[in-house]
């Protein structure tokens, strides 16, 4: 059994992996503040909640997308299971031909979410990752990493424009029953949901026809199940695919 951790801007993800089976998956909030020793804490009463033996881990991998909070949880998952963590990053093997003008700058989640993608879905694929960002990348009909787009994502948005108009109050995501709202906070939904899956179907369109064939469409991420029902363009919906592109990885890159 491996431990796996993706670290996010706003989550870090843990799941316990065993021969590709996800056994447990528990989410913090990302601190960019704690200490080694306050993270392993926090790892070490959410194994003991499972009854997992911290020292029965055969490895573990990690990617992130915060550098501050790399080191730290490497550290922490040293004193927990007594294991040198993987860490995803360049020199890792992928099995991933990257077709951008910096290789290197490719973020971990990105290499992840599309080595999973393709590995569970096939290629050609567009993996649309909703988070605290809103990515879309691009695997071509040959498993190339082609690039993508990044948008602000829909939470950030919002809670930006609630605070900057006064009149604007905070919402909660989900789907009015008309596209055209009759109040300010179904006009408001209207928006997040309604124009994100009409953005995302548009971007999509413009993606397939660059390529000049269609892809196989995966979505992940947290606000992934509120806004691709939404979509005119039928997304895959897998929660768990950077876990799985963990475990992939890890298996790769396994001396």
């Amino acid at each position: 059994m491996i431990l796996a951790i993706d670290v996010g801007n706003t989550n870090i993800v843990l799941g316990c992996i065993d021969d590709e089976k996800i056994i447990n998956i528990v989410r913090l909030h990302t601190d960019l503040h704690a200490t080694s020793a306050e993270y392993a804490i926090r790892i070490r009463q959410i194994l003991d909640l499972y009854e997992i033996d911290g020292g029965g881990f055969s490895g573990a991998i990690l990617s992130s997308v915060v550098p501050p909070v790399t080191g730290t949880l490497t550290a922490a998952i040293k004193k927990v299971t007594g294991l040198d963590c993987m860490v995803v990053g360049p020199g890792m093997k992928t099995g991933m031909n990257v077709r951008i003008d910096d290789p290197g700058t490719l973020a971990a989640d990105l290499v992840v979410a599309s080595v999973a993608a393709i590995t569970y879905y096939g290629a050609p694929a567009i993996v649309l990752d909703m988070g605290t960002a809103n990515t879309m990348v691009v695997i071509d009909k040959n498993g190339a990493y082609r690039g993508g787009a990044i948008t602000p994502g829909v939470k950030l948005s919002y809670e930006a424009l609630a605070s900057a108009a006064s009149l604007l109050p905070d919402i909660s995501l989900g789907a009015p029953k008309k596209v055209i709202g009759t109040n300010t906070v179904d006009a408001m939904r209207s928006g997040a949901i309604f124009s994100t899956a009409g953005a995302i179907d548009s971007m999509v369109d413009r993606m397939e026809e660059e390529l000049g064939y269609p892809c196989n469409l995966v979505a992940t991420g947290g606000l992934a199940r509120f806004i691709t029902p939404y979509c005119r363009r039928a997304f895959v919906c897998d929660n768990d695919l950077l876990l799985k592109g963990l475990w992939v990885l890890y298996r790769k890159n396994l001396k």
